[in-house]
């Protein structure tokens, strides 16, 4: 599961602390080396195919295994999948309708993430 060719690639905002944190995480849990993470905010960090700069940094993106570029909710889905403590979770985000839920809330999370991520970095400091 670990081989170069059937790696999802994660692109992150490197400058907020809070996506910091969670990439951190989902480094940890990355077992089998199935994750590549891609820091857009570093010189040099190039976000997928077809997604500016500025989008890239406001919202998460995974470029699947299949080369497909997911956004939003998606790619958590594709991120749990590729984790296997986390893949009951994709299995559940499966179900009729949970995945429409989990975009509402992830849209309604995206306004304050800002703040969130502000506050985050005062408490790690």
């Amino acid at each position: 599961m670990g081989s170069q060719l059937s790696k999802s690639t994660v692109f992150f905002d490197g400058s907020c602390p809070l996506c910091r944190a969670e990439i951190r995480y989902y480094r940890r849990e990355d077992q089998y080396g199935a994750l590549c993470f891609v820091d857009i905010s570093e010189t040099g960090g190039i976000p997928p195919e077809g997604i500016t700069q500025e989008r890239a940094m406001k919202r998460f993106h995974v470029r699947a295994s299949n080369r497909r570029v997911l956004s939003d909710a998606a790619t958590f889905v594709e991120v749990w999948t590729r984790l296997p403590r986390w893949r009951w979770a994709a299995r559940l985000a499966g179900l009729p309708g949970v995945t429409p839920l989990l975009e509402v809330g992830y849209r309604l999370f995206l306004p304050i993430r800002p703040y969130l991520s502000k506050a985050f970095g005062k408490l790690k400091s």
